[in-house]
């Protein structure tokens, strides 16, 4: 997943070491003091945020897989080719990046109030969605829908990250759970509309998501106001790509974290066809399932962010990556088992797969250099979701040439060089 661009926790406390100065432990004193008595005067978050911005995420989100919900649909109704899956997706991830890039050189997040920014970014996003229809299963027209709902959920998936931290300042962490939770569960969430819709046709789908993220926008404008710890990030800076790796903690989690990147979407992507090649050609069982698997890394986001606060997050998504890898290294023996142990193999794989992603976002937000932040995830971000890019283009075209089932064993890769930058720091104390 995407990191939390601007949402670095203080460098004195969880972040980091800071230079130890005797002659600036008073001032620290007073600073840590008067920080505890602006906070003391705050009034209490009120009890409805937390779950209007998890709601809100949830449904916003829900466009990221749209298209892929319904390729099954275009396949047989326009004859769309078996890479079509790879294709779509590539579109989206490219439109995110772009959009990423754009939102972070022209500040919008900090000129305007996020709350609008995240609702009208779900109404263009949304109605980027709803173009699919008007391609026509038109293979280029199509991408170019997806391509543009990519860019738009850039104005929905950070943006919820920043106005979260407008929140919530020490529970930033376990917030980020819930909020990436949130969007495991939105890019599901199609799958389950394709599975439980009957004889909705794949317009239906697409018009239904595109009113789910309508929804949770508005929801997002109506319920949640800029919060009171809510502060302008950075601008973001090119140049920092020379600075930022020289730190040796930022380059061990933004490694580990490129390293999850290679298996998490390309997982997504192909976990329909490998339930497929396994189902058979019931279109419903099959997106039900994808969307169970999908679904659970939910749950692997709010255990790895509980967790996180006994053993650290290092050690989280250490123990989560070490996880997916094993699954991936797996994924054939599993494939040829017994239904029962394919499934619960697969639900777990869900589990462990997207579980690490608040974890990678708490750790490069922790090890960013301070006055780069933003920048620092923002690179690391797009570097990120490139890498998304070649996995699913990789695993696209072998499973067009050799079918599914041994072609998650080259995702191994990213969860093998992901846990070798990692080491070091899952080695440090808590």
């Amino acid at each position: 997943m995407d990191q939390a661009a601007d949402h670095a926790p203080s460098r004195g406390g969880a972040g980091g070491p800071a230079p130890c100065h005797c002659c600036r432990a008073p001032q620290r004193v007073r600073n840590h003091s008067r920080r505890h008595d602006e906070n003391s005067a705050l009034p209490a978050v009120p009890a409805r945020i937390l779950p209007a911005i998890v709601i809100s995420q949830f449904a916003a989100t829900s466009l990221w897989f749209a298209g892929n919900a319904v390729v099954p649909d275009l396949q047989r109704s326009a004859g769309l080719p078996a890479s079509a899956v790879g294709d779509i997706t590539i579109a989206v991830q490219l439109g995110f990046i772009a959009g990423t890039l754009v939102f972070a050189w022209l500040a919008i997040a900090d000129r305007y109030s996020p709350r609008i920014i995240f609702f009208l970014s779900t109404l263009a996003g949304a109605a980027a969605n709803a173009a699919t229809l008007t391609s026509g299963a038109e293979f280029l027209p199509l991408l170019a829908a997806r391509f543009a709902t990519g860019f738009f959920l850039a104005g929905m998936y950070p943006v919820g990250m920043k106005i979260a931290s407008g929140w919530y300042d020490r529970d930033l962490g376990l917030a980020l759970g819930w909020l990436v939770g949130a969007l495991v569960l939105g890019t599901a969430l199609p799958h389950l509309i394709r599975g439980l819709g009957g004889d909705l046709p794949w317009q239906g789908v697409i018009l239904s998501v595109s009113a789910v993220s309508i929804a949770g926008g508005l929801a997002m404008f109506l319920l949640v106001p800029d919060g009171p710890h809510l502060r302008a990030g950075e601008k973001f800076d090119p140049a920092a790509f020379a600075t930022i790796f020289r730190s040796a903690e930022f380059r061990a989690s933004a490694f580990g974290y490129f390293g999850h990147m290679w298996e998490l979407y390309a997982f997504y992507a192909f976990l329909p066809v490998l339930l497929a090649a396994r189902l058979g050609s019931d279109a419903a069982t099959v997106s039900v399932w994808s969307f169970a698997a999908i679904a659970t890394g939910f749950l692997g986001c709010l255990v790895g962010g509980y967790l996180s606060r006994e053993i650290g997050s290092a050690r989280v998504a250490y123990m989560q990556l070490s996880a997916s890898g094993l699954c991936c290294l797996v994924s054939p023996l599993a494939f040829v088992a017994p239904l029962p142990v394919f499934l619960a193999f697969l639900l777990f794989w869900g589990v462990v797969v997207a579980g690490d992603s608040p974890q990678f976002s708490t750790l490069n937000a922790r090890f960013a250099p301070p006055r780069l932040v933003g920048s620092a995830l923002t690179i690391a971000n797009c570097i990120g979701f490139s890498i998304t890019i070649v996995s699913i283009a990789l695993l696209a075209w072998l499973i067009e040439t050799a079918g599914p089932q041994y072609v998650f064993l080259m995702l191994v890769p990213g969860p093998v060089l992901g846990l070798a930058a990692l080491t070091r720091l899952a080695a440090k104390p808590a």
